[in-house]
């Protein structure tokens, strides 16, 4: 325990404040996005399948993005600039869908929001890097996941608490996601300082043939696996839908995200130090298992307390490999190159997150949604067979 709390010492304030950061930010965007799936169905009569098509256009985009903004970010030198700019486009989005009265106007705002996502995404975990000493960097990872999901769960219970105390006023409470997500904005631009190693900087091409050869064989590894991952964590908008299946009431839906995320920030910092000890490839392949049991129960159940069960193991998955993917990118790309390997990761896992979504929709409308998740499973099945074959090390 006391090892626990001199390596949480050891994390630089940096990566502190851009935790923070994420939290508010989160706390706001999920305010909005635990109920958008619901807003969309009952009160604008958007399509399961739409509803599948915008999620995956939306986060494809901000994961596709991040390749240009890591490479920019790499280019000058500089990633702070970059985040603030992301963190303000999602700020400047959120007004959008309190006023939305169409499912085009929920797409444009969305659009908007995963645009300043992918601009801040890769600056932002290459800062971590840049800010975190190696031994330390999967801990430190793991901590701004913990915040960042924190956020995650404290924004659906206070949208379940509004949606009893204003009898299911969606548009209220979208006004009051705007403040949360403006406190983010100024507390990355006010508190946070540029690592100095960054600013001598000497500019050149990041995307040259040379550079993206440099990378490695054990980084572009790791960028495949995490691309094929992808294509078997489809939307969470499903796991919400698949909670009004078995009659949960409209205002306690949001209570399934903060089930996934309450887990997902409690197993996230201890799986991430775990990480700076052992096989990274071994913890890749527990959470890919952890996700088809996920799958398998969200597939059969037909209570809440089951598909409660599968949305915890869902954020149990999350917790075991998010941080671990970015710490996987982190030690196998050249630190100069960090921000473009961040972005090539990035833009691989948005389309195979864009083309799970739009397919995980399609197979919901046409053969219920038992299929998503059995086809989740599938894939999962594959992922874990090509593990076998990933370096060791990394």
């Amino acid at each position: 325990m006391s090892s626990n709390f001199a390596i949480l010492r050891r994390i630089p304030t940096g990566v502190w404040i851009i935790g923070f950061v994420s939290l508010l930010m989160d706390i706001s965007s999920e305010m909005i996005h635990s109920l958008l799936p619901l807003f969309m169905a009952t009160v604008l009569g958007t399509p399961v399948m739409i509803i599948g098509l915008i999620e995956g256009l939306a986060e494809a985009t901000a994961l596709i993005v991040k390749v240009f903004s890591g490479v920019i970010s790499d280019y000058i030198g500089k990633r702070k600039g970059l985040a603030v700019l992301g963190y303000g486009l999602g700020a400047l989005s959120k007004p959008f869908f309190a006023l939305a009265s169409s499912s085009g106007m929920i797409f444009s705002a969305r659009m908007v929001d995963r645009l300043g996502k992918g601009i801040r995404g890769a600056p932002r975990d290459a800062l971590v890097a840049d800010v975190t000493p190696p031994d330390i960097r999967g801990a430190a990872y793991g901590l701004r996941q913990t915040l960042d999901t924190i956020g995650a769960f404290l924004g659906p219970l206070l949208a379940v608490g509004l949606m009893l105390l204003w009898h299911n006023n969606f548009r209220a409470i979208y006004w009051v996601a705007v403040i949360p997500a403006f406190l983010a904005v100024a507390l990355l631009f006010f508190g946070l300082k540029e690592p100095q190693a960054l600013v001598a900087h000497r500019r050149q091409n990041p995307v040259t043939r040379e550079n993206l050869r440099r990378l490695g064989a054990d980084c572009w590894w790791v960028i495949g696996l995490g691309g094929l991952f992808t294509l078997a964590r489809f939307s969470e908008a499903f796991l919400v839908l698949r909670a009004q299946q078995v009659a949960i009431p409209l205002a306690l839906i949001p209570l399934v995200m903060v089930a996934m995320n309450l887990v997902y920030s409690f197993v996230a910092y201890p799986f991430g130090q775990l990480s700076d000890r052992v096989s990274h490839r071994r913890l890749l392949q527990l959470g890919l298992g952890v996700l088809i049991v996920a799958d398998g129960v969200l597939a059969l159940s037909q209570s809440w307390q089951g598909i409660i069960a599968g949305v915890a193991l869902w954020g149990v998955h999350m917790g075991i490999t998010q941080g671990l993917l970015n710490a996987m990118i982190a030690r196998t790309a050249p630190a100069d190159l960090r921000g473009t390997a961040f972005g090539i990761f990035s833009l691989i896992s948005g389309v195979a997150l864009l083309l799970a979504s739009l397919g995980a929709g399609v197979l919901w409308d046409f053969w219920g949604s038992q299929s998503t998740f059995l086809a989740g499973i599938a894939i999962c099945l594959i992922t874990l067979f090509l593990t076998r074959f990933a370096p060791e090390k990394a």
